[in-house]
């Protein structure tokens, strides 16, 4: 370990870009803060310019903020349960997180994208992956809510996701671990040339956005670790980084770091969608979730799916093509025109950029240096369009201003790297505090990026922030990259491990933004539209509510006949059509969380009673000067008593 730290150092001094980590650089911090300040303060009643959308990482969930300010403005909940809007809780999002292992209720969540229209970005979907048991969600940008998730078989480690292509046509889904494909029992020391990685294609309604696996490409048993689309001429490809072409499957920082080249798989979607599309490929037995959110219902449906398309490349002559990338390559990024490919080795100090002209041509005259598995490998040098020389070290994410230019994060060296396309020269270079894993420039992952900022997403902070015991807040550093030179302009601090972030102008998004959900266009099946179809109904032990709530009461607001031992549901329907009044409800002794209930919208919770008593209930969100008044009662009898079922509100219950 010492010799690769002083290797690490004597690469890093000539460079000038050498960091101490533990050490606070409050004199450059104030001096750079002087003019800084302006550029994201944000008036009080003033808006952002754009949305950003951070990924939690561990946390599962998505984070919403914005920019300049910095300001968080909600965490939109994805796969990981969450208290304060219900979800996963109450019984219209429980099926949200149904999976093939069952009840999974989170995962680890990398990589947001944002829908696109012609390559450039269209604000109606974001899509982002899970990447421990393999999903896809989509959230609706008109609700900021989670309305589809799709588990993905055949997969292990859902990292290469999820990356939309410039109509949308497709959501990728690239496996990060290669297992037994079909899953079977067998040696792990068998690994090489047994375990397969797969590609998935997720087809996306491009009216409803709705969700469905068109194929799944087989392929070698290599680590898949990011991809983006093709776009403009190379529309119609996909790329995806490959590590661990050894095949090795045990200490893989030392087994899997031994090639001086991996590769970029190159992928023909288009000649494989018209494969498929005549009668190729096979169907195979497999069993996966497909989780659908409604509007309407304002409530979840799960389907277990039972069949899958795979195809194999070596059946489609022309469809899949690997490009040697040094060394261990990590990110996977293409620049607006498409025309270039950056393959960002992560043991590899230099920046390979490929061709895509090139790479067409290297096709057409079978200039191949063998294949692996029978995919065709492209001779380096025939691919190759440049190489930005000692830019840094330990290079991850390449992202493209639109003006000629691309930002690469180095992991390493704890900064951001400013080069110019074509002619392969570093223009300018900042640090960041500290280990920095994604960058993010709003529509950098489009035809039309808004080079205005760069938002780094870094996985240490050290001495940047208060400290919080042994685990210091993750954070992100906000950078104008308007000018020839980077300006850092903001450091805050993001929930869970940012790893990805999909920026957007606000002015796409907000104006379609809905204010409440019209209560005649409810269709829950528990809803009621007044007070007056209020009721509480028993069926054996099962006892239904059917509850509102309006400032500043609920209705029903005392209830009696309930018996210990019951299983009571909560179907509670928010009467506002008001903007931003929601309702909170929450029981005394609910095994579960509260609920949060928008404007016109049902939800429901159960509640089994263990305690003879009269037992209160009470709203949650504070939505009116008389909040504290809102709340009721439930009186819980013996089991086997003969207390009538009765509810009232502003009288006596007889």
């Amino acid at each position: 370990m010492k010799n690769i730290f002083k290797k690490a150092l004597l690469f890093l001094l000539p460079l000038g870009i050498f960091t101490a980590c533990g050490t606070n650089n409050s004199k450059s911090n104030s001096a750079l803060a002087e003019g800084a300040a302006e550029k994201v303060y944000v008036k009080p009643g003033d808006h952002d310019e754009f949305y950003a959308f951070v990924s939690g990482g561990f946390s599962g969930q998505l984070a919403v903020y914005g920019l300049p300010s910095g300001r968080l403005f909600k965490v939109i909940p994805v796969f990981s349960q969450d208290a304060e809007k219900a979800y996963g809780y109450n019984e219209e999002t429980k099926p949200m997180l149904n999976t093939s292992f069952g009840f999974v209720p989170w995962d680890d969540a990398h990589h947001p994208d944002i829908s696109q229209t012609a390559g450039e970005l269209d604000g109606r979907f974001l899509f982002i992956n899970g990447n421990n048991t393999p999903r896809i969600a989509k959230i609706d940008l008109t609700t900021f809510e989670t309305t589809e998730i799709l588990e993905i078989p055949n997969s292990a480690g859902n990292h290469s996701s999820s990356f939309v292509t410039e109509n949308t046509e497709y959501v990728v889904a690239g496996t990060r671990f290669s297992v037994p494909i079909p899953q079977k029992d067998m040696p792990i020391k068998d690994y090489k040339g047994n375990f397969k990685g797969s590609l998935s294609f997720i087809s996306v309604d491009p009216k409803d956005g709705a969700m469905d696996i068109k194929f799944q490409i087989i392929m070698p048993g290599f680590n898949y670790d990011l991809s983006h689309p093709g776009r403009g001429d190379s529309h119609g490809w996909f790329f995806f980084t490959t590590y661990n072409t050894e095949e090795a499957s045990t200490l893989l920082e030392v087994n899997a770091s031994q090639n001086d080249k991996d590769f970029i798989a190159a992928i023909n979607w288009k000649k494989v969608e018209a494969f498929v599309n005549g009668g190729g490929g096979k169907k195979m037995a497999t069993n996966y979730a497909h989780n659908v959110y409604s509007d309407e219902t304002h409530s979840a449906t799960s389907t277990m799916r039972k069949e899958v398309t795979v195809v194999d490349p070596r059946d489609i002559p022309g469809a899949v093509y690997l490009l040697p990338t040094p060394k261990s390559p990590h990110g996977c990024d293409v620049d607006p025109s498409g025309e270039y490919i950056v393959g960002n080795g992560k043991l590899s100090s230099n920046l390979t950029v490929h061709s895509f002209s090139k790479m067409i041509k290297a096709i057409e005259a079978k200039n191949f240096d063998g294949d692996a598995y029978g995919i065709p490998i492209l001779n380096f040098e025939a691919i190759n369009a440049g190489t930005v020389q000692q830019a840094g070290l330990g290079p991850l994410h390449t992202e493209f201003d639109g003006e000629g230019n691309a930002y690469t994060t180095f992991f390493i060296s704890s900064e951001v790297v400013k080069w110019k396309l074509k002619t392969w020269e570093v223009i300018d270079r900042k640090p960041t505090y500290y280990s920095v894993g994604h960058l993010m420039i709003p529509g950098g992952n489009s035809r039309k990026p808004f080079g205005k900022y760069a938002l780094a997403m870094n996985k240490i902070t050290k001495d940047r922030y208060l400290p919080t015991g042994p685990e210091v807040t993750q954070s992100a550093q906000l950078f104008d990259i308007s000018g020839d030179k980077m300006e850092l302009l903001l450091d805050f601090p993001t929930i869970g491990e940012p790893h990805y972030a999909a920026g957007i102008p606000a002015n796409l998004i907000a104006p379609k933004s809905k204010k409440f959900y019209a209560l005649e266009d409810n269709k829950h099946p528990y809803a009621v539209k007044s007070e007056a179809d209020t009721r509480v109904e028993r069926k054996g032990n099962d006892v239904h509510i059917y509850m509102t709530t309006i400032r500043s009461h609920f209705a029903p607001d005392n209830i009696e006949g309930i018996k210990v031992g019951d299983k009571v549901y909560f179907h509670v329907t928010n009467l506002e059509q008001d903007y931003d009044v929601p309702h909170g409800i929450s029981m005394i002794g609910a095994n579960t969380s509260e609920l949060l209930i928008m404007p016109g919208q049902t939800e429901t919770f159960t509640w089994e009673p263990k305690k003879v008593g009269v037992w209160p209930f009470y709203c949650t969100d504070f939505c009116s000067a008389l909040h504290q008044e809102m709340q009721g009662y439930v009186r819980v009898s013996p089991s086997g008593s003969n207390t009538k079922l009765s509810w009232s509100l502003g009288e006596d219950i007889e």
